[in-house]
Order: C-alpha cells, then structure tokens, then sequence
C-alpha cells in the first residue's frame, strides 16, 4: 500500500490510458459487428444457397481473427497502418479486431435464438421489416448480445495488457516493470488493478443492459 500511494499518480494515469483504449475498443468492435453479424443472419435466412454459403463465409472469416496471436498482430500493425511504435492507436486497432471476431458470431446466435413463432407474430400484426428488427428481434436478441458484450469486455481488458511488451503504456506495464526489476508488489498492484478494471465494465454493461432492458429485470424476478 505505501508503493501504491506514493505513486498514486502514475498509477491513475495507467489506469486511465488502460480505461479509454478498452472503452474505444469494446464500443467500435460492437458497433462494426452489430451490422456485420446482423447481415450474416439474414443472409443465412434467405432461400438461395449463394447468400447462405456467404453468411457462413462472414462468420468463419471473423472467428478466424480471433485465432491471429496477439503479439504478433500488434508488431505488426505499427508498420501497417505507418504509425510509430509507441503510438496507441496500434494496440486499440488489434483490440476492435478482436472484439469485432467475438461480437460478429455472438450477435448471429443471437438474432437466431429468437423464436420464429414470435417473429410471425409479429409480421401478422402488421409489423414491417424496419419495425420488426427493432421493435421485435434486436430486444429479444438483447440478452444474448449483452453476454457476448461482457465477454468481449473481459476479454478486451486482459489483452491490452499484452500491449505493454511493444512499450505502450497501460496497467500491462506494471507487469513488464516489476518482472525487470524483481518486485513482486508492483506485478500485484498491476494484476489488481487490471482484475478491478474488468469487474468495472461488467458492472457498468450489466447496469446498462437493466437500463435499456428493464424487463429481464422482471422475468428473473418472476423466475426466483
């Protein structure tokens, strides 16, 4: 405790530079895969088998990314995208990467475990496409992103760690500093820290999903 406050401020600045790549990341892996897995399943709803073989085709390409090592992608991305090698933007790229391999299969699943019984329903009831994906299918298939999401946060939050080796600043660091320097409390302030981070963003994304779905709320409720 008395390393921790005496270097509180570094400490805070790790932790923030940790905070917004994983925001950034976790937000535009799910708004890039949001469209992507959502066009998948129609896709895979149509009757011609070209559109299918297509669907599927997007599915496999996007879990594939998910299989790239991290390491490697982000030494290799700084002379990709031209940037310099302390340049953050490098690790946040192969971190949407990897969000957007999880989210693009969990939104598919997703969409799919919504009953076809309730959808029929509701195109009797006069409900149009536009009104039916986002009155009917995007709610229903809310709990199911929503844990996607949480993985896909946890996942993003340890992975940014893996930045530190390539010499980005984050709570990674403190796990390359100590190893270097031989001291046990800094690896444990970082492992802290970084398991605390994750706890955050699954608080704050379970949270919002009692928000934005007051009514799973009710059903688990009902359920107890």
């Amino acid at each position: 405790m008395n390393w921790a406050l005496a270097n509180s401020e570094r400490l805070l600045d790790l932790l923030w530079q940790h905070t917004w790549i994983s925001a950034v990341a976790i937000g535009l892996g799910f708004a890039l895969a949001l469209p992507v897995g959502w066009a998948a399943y129609a896709l895979r709803n149509t009757r011609r088998q070209g559109a299918r073989q297509v669907s599927g085709v997007i599915v496999s390409v996007s879990s594939l990314l998910y299989t790239i090592p991290s390491l490697p992608l982000f030494v290799i991305l700084p002379t990709v995208l031209g940037l310099g090698w302390l340049n953050p933007i490098n690790v946040l790229v192969a971190l949407v990467i990897y969000a957007f391999a999880i989210m693009v299969r969990g939104v598919v699943d997703a969409l799919h475990a919504v009953p076809e019984s309730v959808l029929d329903s509701s195109v009797a009831c006069g409900f149009n496409k536009f009104q039916l994906g986002l009155y009917v299918t995007l709610p229903l298939a809310g709990p199911v992103i929503l844990a996607t999401l949480r993985v896909v946060s946890v996942s993003t939050v340890s992975l940014l760690s893996i930045g530190a080796l390539i010499g980005v600043q984050n709570l990674g660091s403190l796990f390359t500093n100590g190893f270097n320097r031989n001291f046990p409390t800094e690896i444990i302030t970082g492992v802290v820290l970084t398991v605390a981070l994750a706890l955050l963003f699954d608080v704050v994304l379970m949270l919002a999903g009692n928000l934005l779905m007051p009514w799973q709320s009710t059903l688990r409720a009902g359920d107890a």
